[in-house]
């Protein structure tokens, strides 16, 4: 191990080269450790150091990167989330996914707060990675099978049965559909890496899953007692603000969000449902007829996570679908028949596919094929309100088969090959589509998602302060809240931290609880504002490798057609929308914040006081 670093770091990163299935380990600096502190921040650090910026998606030379933070396996709650890094094959931008569950664990144990891989495998394989290093080991038998039957299979391949922890591909991934996800198994609950296309990187690697055996390597916060107690501390406040999560899980928020008026409903032409259709896709009613246990990733004593049996779709054990899901398979699609909706993210979770762009996606084509820009002889799936073809479409788009090859796209590309027209229609930003907040109603998330790395991501400007009447229908100031939110968001998952249990045991933006969280876990005697820089220097390095690659300036920091040119029809949030102007003027104080050019870029001024100089 390196011994210059804190010993809450392994402190080492682990390359797989998989033409010549040869791996090598190199020691994280002390300096990027203080600079980038790891998770998310490690791993566009990784990306920026190893993947040319011609380089597309699927070429051998982008790399998959699993990352861990500091506080995985500390006393701190909740930091049993692993990060995925890599250039998407949606954005073609950097991305990072976050997911739970004990592979994040399990990864800190080896020592290695990186795992890299670089290449191409001559056959199907995947990679099983120990505290001594990693191995190649083909494994064809393991083409076509599901996500979940994939984990089993190399568990038992292993014989160490929970002890080995498996993430997968499913058929989506190796078909490359563009956001193919990945899918960890494990005893506690199930975590997804969903956003970005992490699976059709490893698919297009030749790469099935990747499989981790625990090791010794524990880590050693620097004030142990110190962690604990703060950690404890904060118990009451965490158990207070999670209670809808504990109870319900994510699927909670429908009734509450559609409420305000704020739920995307028939690809999101309007922002309301009637109370009766809410109420029956809502966590209430799942909770009442289909939840049959609590679930829970490692340390964490929310237990958001909950199993739902389906007996009408031959369901004995699926993992609930979240807000998001819902909000994307169901109201997107006007599909209220909670069975089938259920049997849709099912289907998702095992063949490896976001649901979120999956579901806007199938909306998207819904209301091009309504407007008469598809053929009606495409496909039977595509009227609004059709449940049954809403699961048919989910298979048929895994195994790209049928219009399922055009979904397989994602709504930006199927956009592009129909009429002008269809611009008018995408919900998302950057190549990306949106998760369930809304653009138009949450003025926070308009120029949030307009600047997000990721595009149509709700992980970086977060609407949870939103929802609580921040910056909600007011300009004043919001750029500026967005900004600080991204900081936020790339300090929470650079720790790693769930967001859930950040937001509410913590604080919705950093405060002097993350400061000694995160000097007490290292022995750094950092301020608040010190550490919030750090959340700021990561954002910018994402930010400066999608300028390297073309995709980020002022002209890509924008909106879809509807958002800025429809305002919301009915409801308690109509006639809301954001207006060209009006990002305009965001745009400009948002750039001036953050020491950008006006077209967007960070100056070579404000990235030498970030001490990134040597980045460019």
């Amino acid at each position: 191990m390196v011994h210059d670093l804190p010993p809450v770091y392994g402190g080492e990163m682990l390359h797989v080269h998989l033409d010549d299935e040869e791996t090598d380990v190199k020691p994280i600096d002390e300096r990027d450790a203080q600079r980038f502190l790891g998770g998310n921040g490690f791993a566009a650090k990784v990306i920026h150091d190893h993947v040319p910026t011609d380089c597309d998606p699927f070429d051998p030379e982008n790399v998959i990167a699993f990352t861990v933070g500091p506080m995985n396996a500390t006393p701190l709650q909740s930091t049993s989330r692993g990060v995925v890094g890599f250039i998407s094959p949606m954005t073609n931008g950097f991305f990072d996914s976050t997911f739970g569950g004990t592979f994040p664990q399990a990864q800190k144990t080896t020592g290695f707060e990186v795992v890299a891989i670089h290449g191409v495998a001559d056959e199907l394989s995947y990679v099983c990675i120990d505290e001594d290093g990693a191995e190649v080991i083909p494994a064809p038998d393991l083409a076509g099978l599901d996500t979940y039957e994939t984990c089993e299979a190399i568990r038992e391949r292993e014989g160490q049965g929970y002890d080995t922890h498996v993430i997968a591909a499913g058929p989506a991934g190796e078909n490359l559909v563009r956001y193919a996800c990945l899918l960890h198994e494990s005893e506690l609950r199930e975590g997804v890496a969903g956003r970005g296309g992490s699976g059709a990187i490893l698919g297009s690697k030749n790469i099935k899953a990747v499989a981790i055996r625990e090791g010794s390597f524990q880590p050693e916060p620097a004030n142990r007692g110190d962690l604990q107690e703060l950690a404890v501390s904060h118990m009451g406040s965490l158990m207070k603000e999670t209670q809808l999560l504990q109870s319900h899980g994510t699927s909670g928020l429908v009734n509450p969000v559609n409420e305000m008026g704020k739920l995307g409903y028939r690809n999101n032409r309007n922002e309301q449902i009637s109370d009766e259709k809410a109420e029956a896709i809502s966590g209430e009613r799942i909770k009442a007829d289909y939840v049959t246990e609590d679930t829970t990733c490692a340390n964490c004593a929310v237990k958001c996570g909950k199993h739902v049996s389906v007996e009408s779709e031959g369901i004995t054990e699926a993992k609930i679908p979240e807000f998001e899901s819902l909000f994307a398979t169901a109201t997107m699609t006007d599909v209220f028949d909670v069975e089938p909706v259920m049997m849709a993210n099912d289907l998702c979770d095992r063949l490896g596919m976001d649901t979120i762009s999956w579901g806007v996606t199938v909306a998207f084509a819904r209301e091009c094929y309504e407007e008469g820009l598809i053929n009606e002889d495409s496909s039977p799936h595509l009227g609004f309100g059709d449940a049954e073809g809403l699961v048919q479409l989910a298979r048929q788009t895994a195994h790209r088969e049928d219009f399922g090859d055009v979904i397989a796209e994602g709504s930006f590309r199927m956009a592009a090959s129909l009429a002008d027209q269809a611009e008018q229609y995408l919900h998302g930003t950057k190549g990306l589509e949106y998760a369930g907040h809304s653009p138009r109603g949450l003025k926070g998330m308009s120029i949030g998602y307009a600047t997000s790395t990721r595009g149509g991501s709700h992980h970086d400007t977060r609407p949870t302060p939103q929802y609580e009447g921040e910056h909600t229908e007011t300009t004043d100031g919001t750029a500026v809240f967005a900004a600080r939110s991204q900081h936020f968001t790339a300090l929470g998952d650079s720790l790693t931290q769930c967001r859930f249990v950040s937001e509410g045991g913590w604080g919705k933006c950093i405060n002097e609880r993350y400061r000694d969280a995160i000097n007490y876990a290292t022995g750094w005697d950092l301020s608040v504002k010190e550490v919030e820089r750090i959340g700021e220097r990561i954002y910018n390095l994402e930010r400066l490798i999608n300028v390297e690659r073309g995709i980020a300036n002022a002209e890509t920091d924008t909106l879809p057609y509807r958002v800025m040119h429809e305002p919301i029809p009915d409801g308690p949030a109509e006639g809301m929308y954001c207006p060209p102007e009006e990002l305009e003027a965001m745009l400009t104080e948002y750039y001036e914040f953050r020491g950008w050019d006006e077209n967007g870029i960070p100056t070579e001024q404000k990235l030498a006081e970030l001490e990134m100089s040597d980045l460019i």
